[in-house]
């Protein structure tokens, strides 16, 4: 019996969080009885800092048309070098993310792609729904023809990127310039239906309720149930420093009990993920006996969280081992789809 989004609220408002956590746990253990807890090596590029969104929590945008010592668009060859050292060191993927910056017109998208495939051997997860938009909208195609079009030059998969919270009076507030959750949820669906997998996100911590929090997870549970195209769910925390946004103070525990709750409400997901990143190695290993059965990526490269004040330090494969083993679980590398590919 499937919970409901009545009992979902009052689970996350009155649940004990242990209580959660067994729950989540039993959840996890049904999906993946083997007890294995896998991870990705691959790195995070940003071609672009330059955003016409200029997003309320994000510190890493620069705005467009203003002169600015750190704005920059990379070029094909500092990213070319990028992926060989992630390929140096047994990267399977690149993820590919950068701001709405109108100066970068669809040929530079569908020719870096078609590089990058013709170059190296390497997946390629790009593009998240609000970028997907923006190349459609700038260049008066769909957003089924723009999918259709990066698909053919080589996208493998799309990052849940710009979801934040799929509640849209929070949106107004957050992040006015962004597409809407209707949006949001559309070109996941055209990317699904394109054939490619996708990962679905959730920032929490700014000025959403707790029943916002629980309509995001139903509004992906029902496209799931349509599509089945999301690999992967992953909640983080909004990271404050140098953004234009007061957190209304977030938690290890508050952490927790959204993973664990998410955990039961997306029972249509097979992989919830652990954000190390925003909440350190150790709330990573915690979160394994909360729902999550994957530490998500060794993040060999990582600038957006990181503008916004929060330095974790880097989880490299031995680490990422060791963290996994210490935890009680079998760690494995696995690719963008989650086929596992060594165990250790």
């Amino acid at each position: 019996m499937r919970i409901s989004r009545e009992e979902a609220v009052d689970l996350f408002k009155n649940g004990n969080i242990l209580e959660l956590g067994k729950i989540a746990e039993g959840v996890r253990k049904d999906k993946h009885p083997d007890d294995v807890v896998t991870f990705i090596i691959d790195r995070n590029i940003n071609y672009t800092n330059i955003c016409t969104s200029e997003c309320k929590f994000c510190a890493f945008y620069k705005k467009y048309g203003v002169r600015d010592a750190e704005a920059y668009i990379l070029s094909k060859e500092q990213i070319f070098g990028k992926i060989r050292e992630t390929k140096e060191l047994s990267g399977t993927q690149i993820l590919l993310q950068g701001g709405l910056n109108p100066d970068i017109g669809i040929d530079y998208y569908l020719g870096l792609l078609n590089d990058i495939k013709e170059k190296f051997n390497i997946h390629i997860h790009a593009f998240s729904p609000p970028e997907i938009t923006f190349i459609a909208d700038s260049n008066g195609i769909t957003v089924k023809e723009t999918i259709g079009l990066l698909k053919e030059a080589g996208l493998g998969s799309v990052p849940g990127g710009g979801a934040e919270i799929l509640v849209d009076r929070v949106r107004k507030k957050i992040s006015p310039n962004k597409i809407n959750s209707r949006q949001w949820l559309e070109v996941m669906e055209e990317v699904h239906l394109a054939g490619l997998n996708s990962s679905a996100t959730m920032m929490f911590g700014t000025i959403e309720t707790d029943e916002d929090i629980i309509e995001h997870l139903f509004e992906l549970r029902n496209l799931q149930d349509k599509t089945g195209g999301f690999k992967a769910f992953i909640p983080w925390s909004f990271q404050s420093k140098n953004t234009a946004l007061n957190p209304r103070g977030v938690y290890g525990h508050y952490y927790l009990k959204v993973l664990a709750v998410s955990r039961i409400v997306l029972d249509n997901f097979d992989n919830i993920q652990a954000s190390w990143v925003t909440q350190g190695a150790k709330m990573g290993q915690a979160a394994l006996s909360f729902g999550a059965n994957d530490m998500g990526s060794t993040m060999l490269e990582e600038n957006v969280v990181k503008a916004a004040g929060t330095t974790n330090s880097a989880v490299d494969e031995k680490l990422m081992v060791r963290l996994i083993k210490d935890a009680g679980f079998i760690p494995a590398q696995r690719i963008n789809n989650y086929d596992r590919i060594k165990f250790y």
